[in-house]
């Protein structure tokens, strides 16, 4: 597994390079945000550790700009401050990271989130068979989903492996209403560290893919005060 670490404090990138890579972890470790942008196409990691305060692009226009790039690997993404206010979190966790790790943090913590961010990629559908609904098809074997909004006209949808859950979890319960702390549990279970409204950017990102017009869905719809629902009709 491939790690970068994009941090300009050299002792704190040190600890942690020398950290994960005990652990058995590869890693890269970049100073400012112009040069992680370069390096992220070149390396394409499985995680990046993104600080909020750096020199030429900041970590959260660092973590939108690597989201917008839908044509390569699409990483988890650890952004690490000292900032650790609320606002800051939500702020971070609407730009795309995965999760929210304060500084000063433990070596020990650092592992324990790095290897739950990792674990989410390795976990496999319940159950094998394809789910259909009138415009989604799902193979939970091939981890493969199309729309088809034309008749006899159907196109791929180039999902990550969470995004993939997420709709598969919903099209098997159309109808259901699925709350943030619902989804949690059925997606990352005792993996999870973080806010619960990294589920609404994980919602915001799978609708920019499935939806005609993702600022008023037709399949992934919020109930206001409770959660989100899958309909298909």
């Amino acid at each position: 597994m491939n790690i970068l670490i994009v941090e300009d404090e050299p002792e704190i990138a040190t600890l942690i390079q020398k950290t994960l890579e005990r652990e058995g972890f590869s890693c890269h470790i970049d100073r400012d945000g112009l040069n992680a942008l370069e390096t992220f196409q070149n390396l394409q990691p499985d995680l990046i550790i993104l600080d909020l305060m750096l020199p030429g692009l900041d970590g959260l226009e660092v973590c939108t700009r690597i989201r917008q790039k839908s044509n390569i690997k699409d990483p988890y993404i650890l952004m690490l401050t000292a900032r650790g206010e609320e606002i800051d979190r939500v702020i971070g966790l609407s730009t795309g990271a995965d999760d929210y790790l304060v500084k000063p943090f433990s070596p020990r913590e650092l592992v324990a989130r790095v290897r739950a961010l990792l674990r989410r990629s390795l976990r496999q559908s319940e159950q094998s068979q394809i789910l259909q609904t009138q415009h989604f098809t799902l193979d939970l074997d091939k981890h493969i989903a199309s729309r088809s909004l034309e008749e006899d006209t159907a196109e791929p949808l180039d999902l990550t492996t969470l995004e993939f859950n997420l709709l598969a979890t919903m099209i098997a319960s159309p109808g259901r209403v699925w709350s943030r702390t619902q989804l949690i549990d059925k997606l990352w279970g005792n993996d999870f560290f973080g806010d619960e409204r990294v589920v609404d950017t994980h919602i915001r990102r799978l609708r920019k893919k499935v939806e005609p017009d993702a600022a008023n869905p037709s399949f992934i719809k919020t109930v206001v005060g409770v959660g989100y629902k899958f309909e298909d009709s």
